[in-house]
């Protein structure tokens, strides 16, 4: 599914987000990505999302090349993912199921499939009683579910969320991490950055640990040999 090979990324001035990186994340794989600030978690999940280019290396996701594709068959790729965000992004100017239903439309689904597809990914995340609400009227916790619905309403393959528990409360964490494992019980390969560890702990799924955009913790592979010159404690980081 995913496939990082002694990727780098450089941006403009010299900063470099990731140095060396190299993972795999199979088919049906659910892990999570952690690190202090600053430690390369946004920039990986870019590069899966096509959002960014490696400057060096390879990444593959299912074997096509994200370093060579070209740009006309970028939305194309982007159809098989599914990406979750922190602060939602919601509009507050539409209803739910409008959020929720805006990829679809953009991909041009019918009308009938969109509302079915639409209240499906509403009902998993338990919230089609609220499909005619406008998300300003929705809790924090709310938000996320429809931002999640959003980005699973047209069957993604893979799904990548980028810190989607850093605004809620232990008991919403729970429940949002919740959704994803779901997801992963059905196949869906799933990627989480979070800084949560205690959460992550609990869940004993697979963790990949970045440090100053080096790879230290490989949860995916056994035969990962981490660099001596790096701790190996997380709650230092």
């Amino acid at each position: 599914m995913i496939e990082f090979h002694n990727v780098t990324k450089r941006y403009p001035g010299g900063y470099e987000a990731l140095n060396n990186v190299s993972m795999q994340l199979g088919a049906g794989e659910m892990a999570f990505l952690t690190g202090h600030s600053g430690a390369g978690k946004s920039t990986l999940l870019k590069i899966v999302s096509l959002i960014e280019k490696p400057t060096r290396g390879q990444a593959l996701l299912n074997r096509i090349n994200l370093n060579t594709i070209p740009r006309h068959r970028v939305p194309y790729v982007r159809r098989n993912i599914g990406i979750i965000f922190q602060d939602h992004q919601l509009l507050f100017d539409r209803p739910v199921f409008d959020n929720v239903a805006m990829p679809l439309i953009i991909q041009g689904y019918r009308p009938q499939e969109i509302a079915k597809r639409t209240r499906a990914a509403l009902d998993k995340v338990g919230l089609l009683h609220k499909e005619k609400s406008m998300p300003i009227t929705l809790s924090g916790g709310e938000q996320q579910r429809v931002g999640i619905a959003r980005a699973v309403a047209h069957k993604p393959m893979l799904l990548l969320a980028d810190e989607p528990t850093g605004n809620l409360d232990p008991v919403l964490s729970r429940e949002i991490m919740q959704i994803f494992v779901d997801f992963h019980q059905v196949g869906v390969s799933v990627l989480v950055a979070s800084h949560d560890l205690n959460l992550i702990d609990e869940l004993q799924k697979p963790v990949l640990t970045l440090n100053r955009g080096r790879l230290i913790e490989n949860g995916l592979d056994e035969n990962f040999q981490q660099p001596e010159y790096f701790p190996r404690q997380r709650d230092k980081f």
